[in-house]
């Protein structure tokens, strides 16, 4: 196949260079070069290089070519002069002492436009922008399977799988993966005899060399820690090697007790690698152990996420294709196999997927609010026009050049830009850091955001973008030339020009429509979170208080299983101020995984032999304690053990959807855990275990003592005391049965509800403060351009009200002048919010886009707000002294 480059963009460039001499050079230099990268990293690759040229090529000319026009027309003096620079400089600065305040108020409102604009890019600079912080971060791929739904199960894969893609794909340099399950437990590590609750992940032995990361200390696992059985051993994130061992080396190739067995501590991750804000944000990892791919693992299901590393020759699409004939042969060749399936993306796309309507949405949103700050900054210039059109006439008159006064303008520009791109970092400064100190958001790479030397630079040139653009305007207002007619003008003690003030009143209605735009989207996501917030969980978290438990002994039957936790929760519920206390194996928007159900008796479908189910194991007193009603049947109680037959409640859900209508209680079920049928006794409520935007799904409990299918179990109790008060008591109660527990880290169930719509919260919060920003200085530039109009028009002012004119009367002009831009920019506003509306509509929850309270209550904001902007220079106005002026004239 012959490869060419992308045709449009050849012919945008033959007509760039269509008169330039090196022209066909020029194509044929880049057409090789084209063909060259194509066959070092494929044709998508050299298709985005070459149209990346092509673009910056056809810039680069235009810009060269608009200077040598402004230069052979005299219009504009080349800034490298440097004697012309500094007597511009000085003659700059000599303007802005006279008038230090209005010099002052430009930069803060440039200030203000580069501080959000700087904040959002720090956010959405790690995720879309900076690469990874491993080696080739471009050749990382994720490779998850192609189940649907919430569940985790659907989505990730056996451990088999990633043992034959290993060896039948030729797409990678090498596959790894890490078990997707390991945050739903903790481990107890015992150093000095005090235990400690903390969280690791297991991963493949080769996971840092597919990555690229190199130990800051020790060393990467071996293949022989990676086999089951293995000799075991951990890598300690730099964060909690620095918390718990006071960043000292000599911890490596020392010994920790971890769940009771001895691990070798190997090394230490850098600092620049932080395993939980790449590929679990919001929680927290204190070190890596292996997780063996071997048969034993792949008996446990589907639970391993997989991350490739392409040859240089390979794209994603290309080794998904692959994929699915290596998978289409392992089904051939073992038709019972299950699990199979394979989606390839880009690893930095799927980190970002998540949060990137919101990212789209904020860049949008922060566009906007430069573009107001532009717009206020040009207004504030022009409103000064009149008074410099006399200075310019008179320097004009002497001889002075219009392009030597466009460029000390556009030199007075730059210096308040400038400032106020300094005044922006001082804003971006103190939000970055809250923002990478932020706990509990699950936001990727959280830790990366910062003002460094790539935001410093935005930030400069973001202000001085806006200054250039929001002075160009006046600039070439104040140089127009009719240098007569202004001296003439200023000799009578005339005002600006009628154009002037329409010029601004424009500039007033885009400004409000661009605000109209951020208000409506932050209201409709204020809405959607009200929304969210609002949906009935099935359960009430307030005062509820929870532990995992990690008991140091092992247990050898049900029965002292059984025996031990009816012991902790008798104990803790004996304890002042507890109302009821119980145990499940994951409480809500903890655990997420699914098994298959099918009913005993029921016709069995050969497509769909089994439907999913989230399954708990809970203990009697667990449904009292959460709040979740029993519909229909009885709970579970103590009689149900091991030795009577086995039982499960069912949630409403799952007997509407798996039943169809007919009485669950009383029938059967399977699992896909065992042969052994469940005898449904009881219908509870639905709750979100996996979120409040989450449908319930079929939800199954089981007692736990006749479902041993569990790492670890949730203590949640209720209590109307303070969660510190509770946590203290009951901390020492379990301490007291089981000392070399960990008993100091709990949480509440609104914390957990809190972390689940942290993303949410988020984006309300920035596209909020954007929102407000924008209403501010909407209502400066209203209030500016009124009360400039107001002292231009004194002298029409004051005849029509020695006329006969009142004062109400000139008011409501005043106010109705105002309305009336308000109203025409609300009304462009909402139509530029519905037609982008789907840049917000993916990101909404429980309301439409077009909802009419969300527009009809930011249109009555805006037109309150640009009521009271107009009525202090409507009152000014109403107050002009006829006489006065009439003498003044």
């Amino acid at each position: 196949m012959i490869l060419k480059p992308p045709d449009r963009f050849v012919r945008l460039l033959r007509h760039a260079v269509r008169n330039d001499p090196a022209g066909p050079s020029i194509l044929g230099d880049l057409h090789e070069d084209f063909v060259v990268l194509a066959g070092q990293r494929g044709a998508a690759a050299a298709g985005r290089w070459y149209r990346r040229e092509v673009v910056l090529l056809v810039i680069g000319r235009a810009f060269h070519s608009t200077l040598a026009t402004f230069s052979r027309r005299g219009t504009m003096v080349t800034l490298l002069s440097p004697r012309g620079f500094r007597q511009d400089l000085r003659s700059s600065f000599r303007t802005m002492r006279r008038a230090p305040g209005l010099y002052l108020l430009l930069a803060l409102v440039i200030g203000l436009g580069v501080g959000a604009t700087t904040a959002v890019y720090s956010v959405v600079r790690p995720l879309l922008l900076a690469p990874l912080p491993v080696e080739d971060p471009a050749a990382l791929v994720w490779i998850q399977n192609t189940g649907q739904g919430a569940s985790l199960s659907s989505i990730t894969s056996r451990s088999s799988n990633l043992r034959d893609f290993r060896a039948l794909a030729t797409s990678f340099e090498g596959i790894t993966g890490y078990m997707a399950f390991s945050d739903q437990s903790t481990n107890t590590l015992m150093v000095g005899g005090e235990p400690e609750q903390t969280f690791g992940f297991g991963v493949a032995a080769d996971f840092l060399v597919v990555l690229g990361v190199e130990p800051l200390l020790g060393r990467s696992f071996t293949a022989e820690e990676g086999e089951w059985g293995g000799p075991r051993a951990i890598l300690l994130t730099n964060g909690f090697w620095r918390r718990r061992f006071a960043g000292d080396a000599g911890i490596i190739g020392s010994t920790v007790q971890l769940d009771g067995q001895a691990h070798e501590v190997i090394g230490v991750l850098p600092a620049t690698f932080d395993f939980a804000s790449i590929f679990t944000p919001g929680k927290r990892v204190d070190f890596l152990t292996t997780f063996p791919v071997s048969d034993e693992t792949d008996r446990w299901g589907n639970t391993m996420f997989f991350i490739g590393r392409l040859r240089p020759d390979v794209t994603a699409s290309v080794a998904e294709q692959e994929l699915q004939r290596v998978i289409g042969s392992l089904k051939e060749q073992q038709p019972e196999r299950w699990g199979l399936g394979a989606r390839v993306t880009p690893l930095q796309t799927h980190i970002a997927a998540p949060l990137r309507p919101a990212l789209r949405l904020l860049m949008a949103a922060s566009a906007a609010v430069m573009l107001i700050v532009c717009f206020n900054v040009a207004n504030i210039l022009l409103a000064r026009s009149p008074g410099r059109s006399r200075e310019v006439a008179v320097r004009k008159a002497l001889g002075a050049t219009r392009g030597r006064i466009i460029r000390q303008l556009l030199v007075e520009s730059l210096i308040f830009a400038a400032a106020g791109g300094l005044v922006g970092i001082a804003i971006a400064l103190p939000v970055t850091r809250f923002l990478a100190g932020a706990t509990g958001m699950a936001i990727p790479l959280l830790d990366r955001i910062t003002i460094d030397g790539p935001a410093l630079a935005f930030a400069l040139a973001a202000g001085i973008i806006a200054g250039l653009l929001a002075g160009t305007m006046p600039a070439l207002q104040v140089a127009e030339g009719r240098e007569s007619d202004t001296l003439r003008a200023a000799s009578r003690g005339a005002t600006g020009h009628r154009a002037g003030r329409r010029i601004r009143e424009l500039l007033v209605v885009a400004e409000l429509a661009v605000a109209c735009v951020l208000l409506i989207a932050g209201g409709l996501l204020f809405r959607s979170f009200e929304a969210v917030l609002g949906v009935d969980l099935g359960f009430e978290p307030a005062g509820t208080v929870a532990w995992q438990l990690q008991p140091s002994r092992r247990f050898q039957s049900f029965d002292e299983m059984t025996t031990y936790y009816r012991m902790v929760t008798d104990r803790v519920e004996a304890l002042p101020g507890i109302q009821s206390a119980g145990l499940i194996d994951g409480s809500p928007m903890g655990r997420n995984r699914s098994w298959g159900l099918r009913v005993v008796g029921a016709n069995v479908d050969p497509e769909k032999p089994w439907t999913g189910l989230f399954p708990h194991m809970i203990s009697p007193g667990y449904l009292e304690t959460m709040g979740i009603p029993i519909v229909a049947g009885r709970d579970i109680t103590a009689r149900d053990t091991d030795d009577t037959p086995h039982v499960v409640l069912i949630n409403e859900t799952g007997a509407r959807e798996v039943f169809a209508g007919e009485e669950p209680v009383g029938r059967q079920i399977l699992t896909g855990g065992g042969d052994e049928p469940w005898e449904i006794v009881g219908v509870v409520g639905d709750i979100r275990h996996l979120g409040p935007e989450t449908e319930p799904g079929v939800q199954v409990y089981f007692p736990m003592a006749q479902m041993w299918d569990f790492s670890s179990l949730d203590l949640v109790l209720r209590s109307r005391l303070p969660a510190a008060q509770v946590a203290a008591a009951v901390s020492a109660t379990l301490a007291e049965l089981d000392p070399a527990m960990p008993t100091r880290d709990y949480w509440t169930l609104e914390s957990r509800l809190d972390r689940t719509v942290s993303a949410r919260r988020f984006t309300l919060q920035v596209l909020g403060g954007f929102g407000f920003a924008a209403l501010v200085l909407a209502a400066l530039g209203i209030y500016g351009v009124l009360s400039q109009s107001v002292a231009e028009r004194a002298r029409e002012i004051g005849i029509r009200m020695s006329l006969g004119e009142t004062a109400s009367s000139v008011r409501r002009s005043v106010v109705g002048r105002t309305l009336l831009l308000a109203g025409a920019g609300i009304g462009i506003g909402v139509l530029i919010a519905q037609a982008g509306s789907r840049l917000v509509a993916s990101m909404l929850f429980g309301v439409r886009a077009a909802d009419p309270v969300t527009l009809g209550s930011m249109a009555l904001i805006l037109i309150a707000v640009a009521a009271l902007s107009g009525f202090v220079p409507a009152l000014r106005a109403s107050r002009t002294d006829a006489l006065t002026v009439l003498r003044a004239e």
